[in-house]
């Protein structure tokens, strides 16, 4: 029986030669596995930020959201001069927030859970860490944030849920409460 093969389409870009180097470079220390690989990964940014709507340069949005490139040691001065025990609060309303502007900018409702794969991707990108649902645990690896109690609350105002923090230090490991 003969099958229909997919076409596969070739594009030809033209690099100058710093560029191409640049990314000869990329793959030469193991950064990059390979050009396909990389254009993948920067296509799949560049939707998902939804860069084609950015004005260069400083005013980059993603739907209703300004996007901000900051320092970690920003967030942690600002962390700093929250109250430890104002932290979770300040964390939902920032995960509050976080869903506004997901609902209205993607179309997304981060408290569907059939939704949560997306909505991880998505902290992903942004540079929160990696994420991982693992039965009734939200797993946290690599968080840019390490207050526990902040992503605590973030996490519940996102996705309209009730944890309990299982960890205070990274990996962060969080118990669905039913």
């Amino acid at each position: 029986m003969y099958s229909k093969k997919r076409q596969v389409k070739r594009t030809t870009i033209i690099l100058d030669e710093e560029e191409r180097k640049y990314i000869d470079d990329l793959i030469h220390d193991g950064k990059e596995q390979g050009l396909k690989p990389l254009i993948s990964k920067m296509l799949d940014v560049y939707r998902s930020m939804t860069i084609y709507d950015w004005k260069y340069p400083g005013e980059y949005y993603c739907g209703i959201s300004r996007i901000a490139f900051i320092n970690i040691e920003f967030i942690n001065i600002l962390l700093k001069n929250v109250p430890e025990e104002k932290w979770r609060e300040a964390g939902k309303e920032a995960g509050n927030a976080s869903k506004i502007s997901m609902e209205a900018s993607l179309n997304m409702e981060p408290a569907k859970r059939e939704n949560w794969p997306n909505v991880f991707k998505r902290l992903r990108v942004q540079g929160f860490g990696d994420f991982y649902l693992r039965d009734k645990y939200i797993i946290l690896k690599a968080p840019f944030i390490n207050a526990s109690e902040f992503i605590c609350g973030f996490l519940e105002g996102l996705l309209s849920i009730k944890l309990e923090p299982r960890t205070s230090a990274a990996p962060f490991v969080f118990e669905l409460i039913e």
